[in-house]
């Protein structure tokens, strides 16, 4: 999130603004963040509904918003089949691997796990398949001998700062 916050006040995504900031945790780091930024955050608790019932309340505030892309940033559910009609072809997610390898959780250990000499990121459309939506971009980072979960993965999120940005800006000037 805070890599998108940059790239659109630096210029790296013209044209674009960030609307709103939304987490279903209301003490959520990112929530803290957005507003020292000024970006409207806010708090969509789950409240003992169901998927669709508490998505339908986040696709009424973008929607409220005229929100064009949602940006999953940390998203770590799954979004219901309603959700992702509401925005068909306008959410995109990030992720620590190099898709299809490697989906779902704990990416980076799957890789060290499975022996891969390269892992990456990779942003891409969301369908209602998990991390299986058309590829928008993909960086490689290399798997270095003696890695460790947190070192690769702290080398995959620096590439993910700089890919996220450039993938929506993709995107954006698509049309």
């Amino acid at each position: 999130m805070l890599a998108l916050s940059d790239a659109v006040r630096d210029g790296g995504i013209p044209d674009a603004e960030i609307a709103i900031v939304i987490s279903d945790k209301p003490g959520a780091r990112g929530l803290e963040l957005a507003r020292e930024r000024g970006i409207e955050a806010v708090a969509i608790e789950r409240r003992g509904r169901n998927r669709e019932e508490h998505e339908q309340e986040i696709i009424a505030a973008l929607r409220e918003r005229h929100v064009d892309l949602v940006c999953l940033a940390g998203y770590m559910r799954l979004l219901s089949p309603c959700f992702v009609e509401a925005f068909r072809e306008k959410i995109l997610n990030i992720h620590p691997s190099l898709l299809p390898a490697f989906p779902g959780l704990d990416a980076q250990r799957q890789a060290l796990n499975h022996g891969a000499k390269v892992s990456g990121c990779t942003v891409h459309f969301v369908d209602e398949t998990l991390d299986g939506g058309p590829i928008i971009a993909q960086r490689v980072v290399p798997v270095i001998e003696g890695d460790t979960v947190d070192s690769l993965s702290d080398r995959i999120l620096e590439q993910e700062h700089q890919l996220y940005p450039e993938a929506v800006n993709l995107v954006l000037n698509a049309d």
